[in-house]
């Protein structure tokens, strides 16, 4: 069993998982601090200097001037505006995502398009001989090939 597990845990797919989820995490820390240090204050004054992580409801019905009071009090809160700055995080993580992955495939496709040589020559209908790909009539037989493509 020791020894299934070793070649299970270090074979070259679960390392390269491992390295990608922790790369993730890390670019994830990166995203939430973009969001939360500079897309929200550059946001902020559209919303009348609003700060949605601070954006709440107290589920007991009483007024709290902020979260921390809220919570101190030992109250239930609806922190909706952790929801949205979570939100914001996964959008701007998507779109990284996704024009990265654009990047790739762009780039694979460059190397994979290398178009195929034309064709040099083909067979006549006719006579089979061997005609040029852009003659309109067979040199040997003088069929003429526009109606035959």
């Amino acid at each position: 069993m020791w020894k299934e597990f070793k070649e299970f845990a270090f074979k070259g797919n679960v390392i390269d998982l491992a390295v990608g989820v922790m790369i993730g995490a890390a670019f994830g820390k990166i995203v939430t601090s973009v969001v939360n240090d500079i897309f929200m204050p550059l946001l902020s004054p559209l919303t009348g200097s609003l700060d949605f992580s601070s954006l709440f409801v107290a589920m007991d019905g009483n007024s709290y001037a902020t979260l921390a009071k809220a919570q101190e009090a030992g109250a239930a809160t609806l922190n909706y505006g952790a929801f949205i700055t979570t939100v914001i995080d996964f959008l701007i993580i998507a779109l990284c995502i996704f024009l990265f992955v654009r990047l790739i495939s762009k780039l694979q496709r460059k190397e994979s398009e290398v178009p195929a040589a034309p064709a040099e020559a083909r067979k006549c209908p006719f006579c089979q001989s061997e005609i040029s790909v852009l003659a309109t009539r067979c040199p040997h037989c003088t069929s003429i090939l526009n109606e035959v493509k």
